[in-house]
């Protein structure tokens, strides 16, 4: 067995049900069942104390599908998604394998849940795999065995950063992180982030002190600043854009305006970003 792998009679010793958990909280506000009480209470924070805070979760994983279709769509074959969270409704290997049947997909989180969870789900899948590991030491993840085994770095690779660089305080140097996997993969390859924005207004302070509060750490960054995560690359169109307006499905149908260009965002929803780039 390998050493990152918890046992299942060993999963509630390696989890600590007294502190929330980002992947857990996550889970709750997307309609997940992989959750404490100590998770709900942060959700229910956010659900009851800053209403419309939740479009920020939906909207957020609506755009890593669309992004992880687009990059399957454009040649990916590999793809190494960071702070992955517990698996939901199209994970990255299932949207990639629609466009791309054969995909292989790392899966990286620091959470045991997500590790156990994701073992369970991907036990009988042999071109995708969960590590557990911290996205703030790249060089540990990039020597793993199974991203040697599932990656080739000689081809281009998809590197995923949905809803986790800002997790990062400032002095964990997010850019620095991403400028590593950037050295790593070769022409080609895409570079995806979402990430909270600065929006300057009673909504994002509440939010944001919400989250140091809980979790210790955590900061929104300006446009500006998430601009610069990507380092060099060249960002493709639409930009960095709210991730409601980050290449939308066309309406089909009553309802379906939701994510729509000419749809008027809630200040909500202007708070998480996505950018898509790729390496010349």
């Amino acid at each position: 067995m390998a050493d990152d792998v918890v046992p299942p009679n060993r999963l509630d010793r390696e989890i600590d049900q007294s502190k929330p958990s980002i992947a857990r909280v996550y889970d709750y506000l997307l309609g997940g069942k992989d959750n404490y009480l100590v998770d709900q209470e942060v959700g229910d924070h956010f659900k009851l104390n800053l209403p419309g805070s939740v479009a920020i979760a939906f909207t957020s994983r609506q755009a890593l599908i669309r992004g992880v279709r687009d990059m399957a769509v454009a040649g990916m074959r590999q793809f190494i998604d960071f702070g992955s969270g517990l698996p939901t409704a199209d994970n990255v290997h299932q949207v990639a394998r629609r466009h791309a049947p054969g995909a292989r997909v790392v899966y990286v989180d620091s959470d045991p849940i997500v590790l156990a969870h994701g073992r369970a789900l991907l036990a009988t899948d042999a071109n995708t795999t969960v590590i557990q590991a911290d996205a703030r030491d790249p060089k540990s993840i990039r020597d793993h065995p199974e991203v040697a085994r599932l990656i080739d770095f000689e081809e281009p690779v998809a590197v995923i950063f949905s809803s986790i660089l800002h997790h990062f305080n400032d002095d964990e140097e997010p850019a620095a992180v991403v400028r590593f996997w950037n050295d790593q993969i070769p022409s080609g390859s895409y570079v995806f982030i979402t990430h909270f924005r600065s929006g300057h207004n009673p909504e994002t302070t509440a939010a944001e002190q919400k989250l140091q509060s809980t979790f210790g750490r955590g900061r929104w960054r300006d446009t500006d600043e998430i601009r610069g995560l990507f380092g060099g690359l060249e960002i493709l169109e639409p930009g960095i854009v709210p991730s409601a307006h980050w290449r939308p499905d066309a309406p089909a149908g009553p309802g379906a305006s939701v994510g729509a260009v000419d749809r008027k965002l809630t200040v909500w929803e202007q708070l998480i970003v996505t950018g898509l780039a790729c390496k010349p």
